[in-house]
């Protein structure tokens, strides 16, 4: 599921014309980034979400076998967002993807599926360590124990990459919802677990984000 539905208010004058996810970075839109994280992991059935410029987003996928489930009349947040997709993308553990970072390093969803036990976990985060994430400020997210669980606090950096299961979506009251409210009830049964990514990440919502993103891509300091 890529997260692509969002009106970008922080990216702006750039949104005004264009939704976050087509703006460029590298030569690339954002969309183009998320995708090559995506084809690290083959024969995946794909979902995007669209709302704010959603004919741009569909027609960025035109002739790509992504589905593009369009949000009206209202944004459903994250959670709501998955929750209408569910029946596009089936039964089963689902990867959920943010459409406004890139990567410098090994795939991000092959380091989750590599490290995914649904025995133990029922959603599994990848986190970005302070030090290795870029147009982020602040401490982190969640911090992690010795077993890899995940609790709210400083630590590691949401990196906007998860995989998680989606039955519990159904129980939440609403139709507009965060996934914060779907990982909070995952705490206190101690189901929430984050891995660190090895690599560096840049989170692009913001303009002056976009040169930083692309030394990061060069492999410059930042």
């Amino acid at each position: 599921m890529l997260f692509a539905a969002g009106y970008g208010t922080r990216m702006r004058p750039l949104t005004d014309t264009l939704p976050k996810p087509l703006i460029e970075v590298a030569g690339k839109p954002l969309l183009t980034h998320a995708m090559e994280q995506v084809a690290h992991t083959p024969d995946l059935k794909v979902v995007a979400n669209a709302h704010y410029k959603a004919d741009q987003i569909v027609d960025y996928f035109a002739g790509t076998g992504v589905v593009v489930n369009r949000e009206a009349p209202d944004l459903l947040d994250t959670g709501g967002g998955l929750r209408n997709a569910l029946p596009l993308l089936g039964d089963g553990p689902v990867f959920t993807m943010n459409t406004d970072a890139v990567w410098n390093g090994p795939s991000a969803l092959e380091c989750l599926a590599q490290a995914w036990d649904p025995e133990r976990m029922d959603a599994l985060l990848l986190g970005v360590p302070p030090d290795h994430a870029l147009g982020h400020a602040g401490q982190g997210d969640f911090s992690v124990d010795a077993e890899g669980r995940a609790a709210r606090g400083p630590g590691l950096i949401y990196s906007g990459v998860q995989i998680l299961q989606t039955k519990e979506l159904l129980e939440i009251e609403g139709s507009v919802f965060s996934l914060n409210a779907l990982w909070d009830r995952m705490i206190v049964r101690e189901r929430l677990f984050i891995l660190p990514y090895p690599g560096q990440w840049c989170d692009v919502g913001r303009p002056e984000n976009i040169a930083m993103a692309e030394a990061m891509l060069r492999g410059e300091d930042v």
